[in-house]
């Protein structure tokens, strides 16, 4: 009996020794990385580079490169949104409080242990510690977590504070 409960079937009706999958079905002349243009500025000499990315910088006679895809097209300069167009600036004056919230915490401490326990540098003596929530916490009281929590405000503004300079209680 079949594991759906249906006794008939017996298997799949699929051939597979039919004409789909021969020796003929194969191009052993087909080459992924072959050059089909054969144009000499691809392996990067005479007067072109090949540039990270796909692209061929050409130097003019003034000095200056220009940008050019490798299938001929013009690179297009690189626009930033219309909401971005100055980057993000911290606050100068810090509004927020000194003290390290019960979420902070939690996410620094994670963030901190799950790093030694990758094997990243203990910034405190050890005393026997093994677990790397243990050793965080040591190095959380001795402020010694070299972390950065960014404190977003309403106004899209924002403050950075470093872990050692937060209240911890």
């Amino acid at each position: 009996m079949s594991d759906d409960g249906y006794d008939g079937g017996g298997g799949d009706d699929y051939d597979y020794g039919g004409p789909g999958l021969g020796d003929a079905a194969f191009d052993d002349g087909y080459d992924l990385l072959a050059n089909q243009d054969g144009d000499p500025n691809l392996n990067g000499d005479d007067d072109g580079t090949v540039a990270a990315g796909g692209e061929i910088n050409h130097q003019d006679p003034t000095g200056q490169y220009d940008q050019e895809m490798a299938n001929g097209a013009m690179a297009q300069p690189q626009q930033q949104p219309r909401g971005q167009q100055e980057e993000r600036q911290p606050n100068k004056e810090r509004v927020t409080t000194p003290y390290l919230t019960k979420y902070e915490r939690a996410r620094i401490l994670g963030t901190r242990a799950l790093q030694i326990s990758m094997n990243a540098p203990v910034l405190v003596p050890l005393d026997g510690e093994t677990d790397a929530l243990q050793i965080a916490i040591k190095e959380l009281s001795q402020k010694k977590i070299p972390l950065v929590i960014r404190r977003y405000l309403p106004d899209g503004s924002f403050e950075d504070w470093a872990v050692s300079e937060l209240i911890t209680d």
